[in-house]
Parts: structure tokens; sequence; C-alpha cells
């Protein structure tokens, strides 16, 4: 019989492992209870903390349900998230960089045409998105599929909104393809900041810390084509307040862009605004696969 205490202990959980069939799955686990237990070494974890820990995790299993997966907004508020997405996604200087998906994505988005009102009654600020699709030495993507979704001017998505019983409509999410220049252009509102979802323990976890739950302006895009890597990122508002506080650390430099004001008149697609609009051009670089 070995004997066990706080210094040997951790070796004795590793070689415990010996047996197991899948060698990435023991290279994990075994990483994984080193930096825990150096973590409770380092911080010298006492028992209370630690059962308030269980407490937190116990909290967050029983929190999640259709539509709410609180241990992934935990990922995401702590940085992991968009870590995993860094460490799987280094493309060349030039590709458009990848970020995390958000959560409130959701399938069967219908297609459009180019130049399409993807908002569909969602409320806020007309505006016209134009942009093309390439690959990194400048060559049109044709064909390339893009998906979009974003909040409204509350910072709410379709899918938060209250249905009571009648089919779900999308609003301010749709489907379309990119042209033979590779271009692309639809009509839709303005976005707006949201906060993450806050009201269980992972809000009570940034409260606790001080930090703010809340998101930038942003939209949502998918990028897919035959031949390139699948994009997954986030085009955000530029001057927006929550760029440097973003509560998933999703904003990168390069994925700001200008939102530019018009006033009431001529718009891009050919027709007249009877109020101010905004316009937002933004290219995607695809990553050849």
């Amino acid at each position: 019989m070995r004997p066990i205490d706080e210094d040997t202990i951790t070796q004795a959980v590793i070689a415990s492992h010996a047996s197991a069939g899948d060698a990435r799955l023991r290279e994990v686990m075994t990483s994984l209870v080193q930096h825990l237990h150096a973590f409770a070494r380092e911080v010298r974890l006492t028992e209370d903390e630690w059962a308030a820990g269980i407490r937190f995790l116990t909290e967050t299993g029983q929190t999640c349900r259709d539509g709410r997966q609180e241990f992934v907004l935990l990922s995401d508020t702590l940085g992991l998230s968009m870590l995993v997405t860094a460490l799987n996604h280094r493309k060349p200087r030039g590709c458009t960089e990848a970020t995390v998906p958000g959560r409130f994505h959701v399938e069967g988005a219908p297609r459009v045409e180019p130049g399409s009102d993807i908002a569909r009654g969602a409320r806020g600020e007309p505006c016209f998105v134009r942009g093309r699709v390439k690959a990194l030495d400048g060559t049109p993507v044709a064909g390339a599929e893009i998906e979009v979704w974003q909040a409204d001017t509350d910072g709410l998505y379709d899918v938060q909104y209250p249905t009571c019983g009648a089919p779900h409509v999308h609003r301010a999410r749709a489907v379309l393809t990119s042209g033979a220049d590779g271009g692309f252009h639809f009509r839709s509102i303005v976005p707006a900041p949201h906060p993450i979802p806050h009201d269980g323990p992972v809000g009570r976890m940034l409260q606790a810390l001080g930090r703010s739950p809340w998101r930038p302006a942003h939209l949502h895009f998918t990028v897919t084509a035959p031949g390139y890597e699948r994009l997954v990122t986030h085009v955000f508002r530029a001057g927006d307040r929550y760029l440097d506080s973003d509560a998933v650390f999703g904003v990168r430099a390069s994925l700001v862009a200008d939102w530019v004001r018009h006033d009431a008149g001529p718009t891009p697609e050919g027709g007249t605004s009877d109020e101010p609009f905004y316009t937002l051009d933004f290219d995607f670089v695809l990553n050849k696969a």
C-alpha cells in the first residue's frame, strides 16, 4: 500500500491513468489533474471554498435547459471558448479572424436573394450591408454561403421573444450566396449592444467580480465555400462602449468596422429612404482548406 499525502497524491492519481486505452484521454486528464492540484496548492484552497465551488458547478448544471447552456456561458466568460477558437483557427495574416459563434444561432434560417430585407419587422434603424468574399490572393469566391444573424435595437434576438404557441418567425437572420464577383448585399437594421444571460450562477459570478455582462453591438457571420475553411466570426460596431470589455472576449481589432450614417435620401440599392440610414462595408477573406 503506497503512502498518499499532500506531496504524493498528484502522482498517485496520474499513475491511476496508466491503463487508459485512449492515449489522448490519458494525456488530457493527466494535465488536468496536474493543473487542478497545482491550483489548489497555489491558493491554499480551503474546504469551505472547495464546497462553494462544488455548489457553483452544481447550480450551473441545474440552470442548463433547452435554449440555455450555462456551462458554455461559463466557458465564454472565462475566456476559454475564445482561447479554444483561437487555437483551432489560426490563419495566415490577411485572412478574416474567427471568433466565438455566440449563443443565438438557429438552424433553418431563410434563404434570400441579394438585396433582400432580412430584418422582416425587427426593430431598428435601417442599415445596408455589402461586401465581398475573396481568397487571400484577392480571387473572388463565388457561390459562398453567407449566414448572418443579429440582435435588434433592444438587444434581443428573434428567438428571445415569446411566441405564445405560434410558429417561430425568423427576423434579422438569413442565408444568402455571393455572386460571381464574390459580392453580397442585403438590408437589415443597426445592431445594438446586449448582455449575455446573467440571471444565473454565471451572472452572479460576474457581479461578484465586478464585471459587466454586456457585449458590444455586432453582426454574426458564417461563411462557407468549397475548398476553403469555414469561417465563423463577428463584425463589431466601431465606437461601441463595450469593445474593451466584451463579456466573452470575442472582439478582435480586425473585426471592428464603421457603420456610416447617411441622411434621408437615395440608398445604395437605388431606392429612397424617408429616414436616416446606415451603411456597412466589410469583406471576408477566406483561408484555403
